[in-house]
């Protein structure tokens, strides 16, 4: 009999354990942020086509509710490998049905992708990829008329430039009047470097703060989409391919920090299955719950 007692209490002390896991899983990756369905009438945009500026569109795009009102900016371009990638913008009044502006493209003076737009004051901040996967900063007053102040001056731990090349998808937080600037590297890895001004960006170390792998989904190569604050934790979407050949199959997944650098990865990832290939994703809050938006190469949306 004293057998069995203790075989019982080990199990239920097992029993236990698992419970508590699982609400600390819960407790860190809360459901409103982790679990979506695909919202029946999708796409809600598309490319626009043959004979358009945007015929194909691409990356990561990104989408501001402000009020009543909801806000998109889109990269088109002729559908070309070389074809200079544009700026475009739409607009809704529900974040389903959308209208292209009628000036589109509404930057027309260089290349403009993979964009995060963030109102700060009476000012909108563009961080977007230039030319050959370099990390710019544009400014408008309106969301329309876009100013270029020039590529993102990063530096290492020691005050260095960084190594020449791609650095590219920026995404950016500001926290207590300091600037966090997530970017990738050939999409190896994502750096974090920070800034009190926006001029000089120093790394707060030299290696990745989020590694690619060692699972499947995100083993090959991975970039940061948007930081999120929730519940006093952070929380990053990224996207992620573990597919070594093209065209690649991307996910969507999310990360976990209480200091922007240390993260830990949702047990779950990918929040879409793989095969869909849903990948640039981006939540927005619609005044009562978030929305899951992936933008690569036409926009979705995935509802709570």
């Amino acid at each position: 009999m004293p057998d069995v007692r203790r075989s019982v209490f080990a199990l239920a002390a097992c029993a236990a354990l698992i419970f508590c896991a699982a609400v600390a899983r819960a407790d860190e990756f809360p459901a409103e942020l982790v679990r979506f369905r695909p919202y029946e009438k999708n796409p809600v945009f598309t490319a626009a086509g043959p004979g358009n500026w945007d015929v194909k569109i691409r990356e990561r795009g990104w989408i501001l509710r402000e009020g009543d009102a909801w806000r998109m900016w889109y990269t088109g371009y002729d559908g070309t490998p070389e074809g200079t990638r544009l700026l475009g913008y739409a607009t809704s009044r529900d974040g389903f049905a959308w209208s292209r502006a009628a000036q589109n493209p509404v930057y027309r003076e260089g290349w403009v992708e993979d964009v995060q737009v963030i109102r700060h004051g009476d000012t909108y901040l563009m961080f977007a990829e230039g030319k050959d996967d370099q990390a710019q900063l544009l400014s408008s007053r309106d969301g329309l008329t876009w100013k270029r102040e020039g590529i993102l001056d990063v530096r290492t731990r020691d005050g260095k430039p960084i190594e020449p090349g791609p650095y590219g998808t920026p995404a950016v937080w500001f926290d207590d009047g300091v600037w966090n600037l997530f970017y990738e590297r050939r999409d190896l890895g994502v750096w974090l470097a920070r800034s009190p001004d926006l001029r000089v960006w120093t790394n707060v170390q030299d290696e990745p703060v989020l590694q690619i792998g060692p699972e499947p989904y995100d083993r090959l190569m991975i970039a940061m989409n948007q930081i999120v604050k929730f519940d006093g934790r952070y929380y990053a979407y990224y996207h992620g391919s573990g597919t070594p050949e093209k065209p690649r199959l991307w996910t969507t997944n999310i990360a976990v920090s209480t200091d922007l650098v240390h993260w830990k990865k949702y047990p779950g990832n990918p929040l879409l299955p793989e095969r869909d290939n849903k990948s640039s994703g981006i939540v927005v809050f619609d005044g009562r719950q978030y929305r899951l938006y992936t933008m690569h190469d036409k926009v979705d949306v995935h509802l709570p």
